[in-house]
């Protein structure tokens, strides 16, 4: 909080300096001498661990130099108050008349100037944690009016646009993002201590394939060869099974061509991996494990609020059938042995669009999605998908027509995608070829047939569980976030139309998608 004499609650002054600012948001350009560098001793958390217990009015001796953004400023005459924020604090600047070099130039610094402070540690009579600086020094100059933390960035899509502004005035927004950089750190070394061993597999493939879903199309030139983003890494995980990385996995960034909504950014981060020896169930317990143990380190414990509601991440979660849970939401008792024309009829009737080529398999999977999946709060292991829509997914051991495969859903949205993999190359074939039928007869998202995947199958690959997590997704879980767009550090929106140097007037954006 900034000193001030009467009310040390009160908002800054948000007029200081503002005889510079256009009416555009621009400010006028100021003449500093800016350095090359800047030697940084302390760091605001550092600060104030070793130091917030000092009495108030106290004098440490310690000079120390601090960079960061002149986050608020308040001038009272003979003192100038500022905070001073770096990349893990506030602290704030008591600026003496008397003491202060070039105390005018310090009173006239602006809102969202980066400025270097070597001074004196000291804590206030009021009892706030300061720096009386004994030099300064601009480090850039902000060129249009920066927002004050009082009262921050209102519109979102300026938000998502000008994240760079958006993460120093919204705390929220700035530890949403820290707590994304570190869930993808705990997950990396969670599954290292596991020994599984982190690789890279290619962005560009030849043929779009590994998942159901539009991709990407580009061109290179010197192979004169189109080429697809990557909808998925998972064929090529699966090859380096087969070439004995017996636990792989990889933070993918993945694209599909697919709508934006909520839950959906054309680009967006995939953890895939493959575990040799195990099934879907030994898949099932490493998921569990893995979300609550990240629950305990992002948040403190497994049960969660998420969206106004109580979640309860521990393990176990609960295990049950895509059609046990359709039975349990709608009592509809359905099966992939049913006549075709008689689910036909069911689905349209629970609102369904029915197309011509979709099979039993197809149109169960479709019903509930329709019926059952967004009112399940969970966390739940949804198992045993028809085999009709789980291409790479191996039969299951005692079910016929179904796989063993599961989705976990959580807070009606799917969190990730697993299964036994598929390790019979005739059966593979045999599905690829389902899909180039499914293709032909328009569906855009079928996968493409991969020969060189079929010859990898054709040497061997052993029983295996594969995973895919979306990284997103688990990160709004975790943070309490309702769309994609604020975990996503840029989010993919519509261009703006820039109309010289002063501003951009922006274009819109588009929210239109599924939910």
């Amino acid at each position: 909080m900034t000193e001030t004499s009467s009310n040390e609650s009160a908002a800054p002054d948000e007029a200081s300096g503002s005889e510079q600012s256009s009416s555009s948001g621009m400010i006028a350009p100021r003449d500093f001498d800016i350095p090359y560098r800047f030697d940084v001793t302390a760091t605001t958390a550092a600060l104030h661990a070793e130091y917030d217990e000092l009495e108030d009015g106290a004098e440490t001796g310690k000079t120390v130099s601090v960079a960061g953004r002149l986050m608020l400023k308040r001038d009272q005459g003979k003192i100038v108050f500022g905070v001073v924020q770096d990349g893990g604090g506030r602290i704030q600047i008591f600026a003496p008349a008397k003491t202060t070099p070039d105390f005018e130039g310090f009173a006239s610094l602006m809102l969202g100037d980066w400025i270097g402070v070597t001074g004196e540690v000291i804590k206030t009579r009021r009892g706030e944690l300061s720096i009386r600086p004994s030099a300064w020094t601009v480090l850039a100059a902000t060129r249009r009016a920066f927002p004050d933390k009082w009262h921050g960035i209102s519109d979102p899509d300026t938000r998502y646009r000008q994240r760079y502004v958006d993460m120093w005035v919204s705390e929220e927004s700035n530890k949403t993002l820290r707590d994304r950089s570190r869930i993808m750190s705990l997950t990396r070394r969670w599954l290292e201590d596991r020994d599984f061993m982190e690789v890279e597999t290619p962005t560009f493939h030849s043929i779009a394939s590994g998942a159901m879903a539009r991709p990407f199309t580009t061109h290179h030139n010197a192979l004169d060869m189109d080429l697809f983003l990557r909808i998925a890494p998972e064929l090529y995980l699966k090859r380096l099974t087969v070439g004995g990385f017996e636990r792989v996995f990889e933070v993918a960034r993945v694209f599909r061509n697919e709508g934006i909504s909520t839950r959906h950014n054309p680009e967006f981060t995939m953890l895939e991996l493959y575990w040799a020896y195990a099934d879907y169930t030994d898949i099932m317990e490493l998921v569990e494990n893995l979300v609550s143990h990240l629950a305990v380190e992002i948040t403190g414990g497994t049960t969660i609020d998420y969206d106004g509601r109580e979640l309860d991440l521990a393990a176990p979660w609960k295990r049950a059938s895509m059609i046990e849970l359709i039975a349990e939401h709608t009592g509809l008792e359905l099966s992939v042995d049913m006549d075709r024309d008689a689910l036909a009829a069911i689905a349209a009737e629970q609102g369904v669009e029915v197309k011509d080529h979709y099979g039993t398999g197809k149109l169960i999977l479709e019903i509930y999605e329709k019926t059952t999946e967004s009112a399940i709060w969970g966390p739940v292991f949804v198992t045993d998908y028809p085999k009709e829509v789980s291409p790479l997914s191996r039969e299951h051991r005692s079910e016929p027509g179904l796989t063993e495969r599961f989705e976990a859903i959580v807070a009606g949205r799917e969190l990730c995608n697993a299964f036994s993999e598929l390790t019979d190359p005739d059966e593979q074939l045999a599905r690829f070829e389902g899909q180039e039928a499914d293709r032909e007869a328009g569906d855009a998202e079928a996968m493409g047939m991969d020969m060189d995947y079929i010859r990898a199958l054709e040497y061997g690959l052993p029983p295996t569980g594969g995973l895919g997590i979306g990284m997103d997704r688990l990160v709004m879980l975790l943070t309490g976030s309702t769309t994609i767009r604020d975990v996503v550090l840029f989010p993919t929106l519509r261009p703006e139309q820039v109309t010289g140097a002063d501003h951009a007037s922006d274009a819109g954006d588009d929210t239109s998608g599924d939910d």
